[in-house]
């Protein structure tokens, strides 16, 4: 019963509400915005190699995925993926996605702290996720506070991702916005709403970062309960 207590919900429903709404929030920003087109007529895909072009990014290959919001730069491969809601369309939302995932590579490209130590914990937080919460349940049934505390430790790791991953999309934003203006490739209202669509977008990270941290906290109480 102690994934289900009413502290345990007053605690979380808050990040809970959030995190609906961001969804909300950013698929109907989208979905606004995605039925204007962009005034130069650029697909996202065009505009993501142009945008490569213009700051030095040689060596990343942009690709079609599947999916819709599914846009991704994959710093591994150097691939930069969008989805079918992108890669074709001019639409001002999938120019401002387009831009926000060339800032990731551009971030690479420059060496942007947060974003490579972000990949550098990539392992410990997909461990984390997968075995911090089963670690604490066994913990629990066997009486274990040293399976307990492991799994805390492991879902701090999950949640510093999260904390982490918030300056790097924020600044990714910040970039693509830079580059969209500085370039002209959107006039200034299409600009506008290119912000608005990534602005959404932003809060989906702050969201989840808001469930992950009430999350710990939550386990750290029940921690600090099984001690006394």
């Amino acid at each position: 019963m102690w994934f289900f207590s009413p502290t345990d919900m007053i605690l979380l429903l808050p990040a809970i509400i959030l995190s609906v709404y961001a969804q909300f929030k950013v698929r109907s920003t989208f979905s606004k915005w995605s039925q204007v087109p962009a005034g130069r007529g650029l697909t996202g895909s065009r505009l993501a190699e142009l945008l490569l072009r213009d700051n030095g990014v040689n060596d990343v290959e942009v690709e079609l995925v599947p999916g819709e919001l599914t846009d991704h730069y994959d710093p591994r491969s150097k691939k930069l993926r969008l989805s079918e809601s992108t890669y074709h369309s001019n639409s001002v939302a999938a120019l401002g996605v387009a831009a926000h995932e060339c800032g990731h590579a551009i971030q690479h490209r420059v060496a942007y702290a947060p974003l490579a130590l972000r990949n550098a914990i990539v392992p410990v937080a997909n461990l984390g996720s997968q075995l911090a919460l089963p670690l604490v349940f066994l913990g629990l049934i066997f009486s274990s506070l040293r399976l307990f505390d492991l799994g805390i430790l492991l879902f701090s790791g999950a949640v510093l991702f999260h904390v982490i991953t918030l300056p790097v999309e924020f600044n990714a934003s910040g970039r693509a916005l830079a580059q969209l203006r500085s370039g002209g490739y959107l006039a200034p209202h299409e600009l506008a709403g290119a912000r608005e669509v990534l602005q959404a977008a932003a809060l989906t990270y702050v969201a989840a970062t808001a469930v992950a941290v009430l999350q710990l906290v939550r386990l750290l109480l029940i921690r600090q309960s099984q001690r006394d």
